[in-house]
């Protein structure tokens, strides 16, 4: 079914260039010499296409902005609390452990390391 007020022909000619062309955005940029020249170095060492390279740093960097947003909204919630413990639970915590003997590295490897 084709959009209201659109001819015919150009919703034909919108899904086969859609269907035909490619699945991913073609895109221009504008980046500083040193910097496209040290990432073409980068794609031919680590034999990628620009095109992948590209992709990815762009993922990778988004990925680093989504986990940054996410820690500025844990401590937006805990950024008030305090992370004390809690005396009354530090003491029972510590009378559970026991007054067990542990041997250090050395008695168990007969003084070796």
């Amino acid at each position: 079914m084709r959009p209201m007020g659109i001819p015919r022909a150009e919703v034909k000619l919108a899904l086969r260039y859609n269907l035909s062309y490619t699945l991913t955005m073609k895109t221009a940029i504008s980046i500083p010499d040193p910097l496209f020249e040290e990432a073409e170095r980068f794609s031919k060492r680590h034999r990628l296409s620009r095109s992948r390279l590209y992709s990815q740093a762009v993922a990778a960097y988004l990925k680093s902005q989504s986990a940054g947003e996410v820690r500025e909204r844990l401590d937006a919630v805990y950024g008030s609390e305090t992370s004390s413990v809690d005396a009354v639970l530090s003491r029972m915590q510590e009378a559970s452990l026991g007054t067990e003997d542990w041997p250090c590295a050395e008695e168990k490897s007969g003084g070796r390391r």
